[in-house]
């Protein structure tokens, strides 16, 4: 996936500035695809000169003028394009879990650190889970009905709180392990 295809995605949702992209991108989109402020607002600079975008100048009371964005029929049309090709499944490149296993060819100070690392890494991934589950909260109440649009927001959001607890559960099993080797 590029960029370009998570841009248009949320355009089509809701047009956006860039920095109302950039907040989306840190408040959903970004739980699977991370992009920096200055890579949206590059990026949204060329999708509006190859014609994917189109940007309206928005006037605003006491601040300065904003530039919002909704995806173009050419737009929409490279999505639809993206959004019916095949997907291959992703390489997974994991260095902790290779660490995991150079583990054995450390001595019980390294695993010791390791250790360390593992906690932390797992307190990184509780945070993530935390903000998952208050997301789900706020923008998905029990009861509420959902169009399809929400519904599949919905779905990506419990696969991404899905995969947060899987990866607990095994940060789990791997300090217990860890754990018995050590004297």
């Amino acid at each position: 996936m590029a960029l370009e295809h998570a841009i248009l995605v949320s355009l089509l949702e809701q047009p956006a500035s860039g920095y109302e992209l950039a907040r989306r991108f840190e408040r959903s989109i970004g739980r699977f695809w991370t992009a920096t402020h200055q890579q949206i607002y590059r990026v949204l600079k060329r999708m509006e000169a190859d014609g994917w975008v189109a940007g309206l100048d928005v006037g605003q009371d006491g601040r300065p003028d904003k530039r919002s964005y909704r995806a173009s029929d050419a737009g929409r049309a490279v999505l639809t394009e993206w959004l019916r090709a095949p997907v291959q499944p992703e390489a997974v490149r994991h260095d902790l879990a290779v660490k995991i296993r150079g583990a054995a060819f450390d001595d019980a100070a390294g695993r010791g650190r390791l250790i360390d690392e593992v906690r932390r890494y797992r307190a990184t991934h509780e945070e993530t889970l935390a903000r998952y589950l208050a997301g789900a909260e706020r923008d998905f109440p029990a009861g509420r009905a959902e169009d399809t649009g929400q519904q599949l927001q919905h779905v990506v959001l419990r696969g991404g709180i899905a995969y947060e607890r899987m990866l607990l559960d095994w940060l789990d099993d791997v300090l217990e392990t860890l754990l018995k080797g050590l004297p």
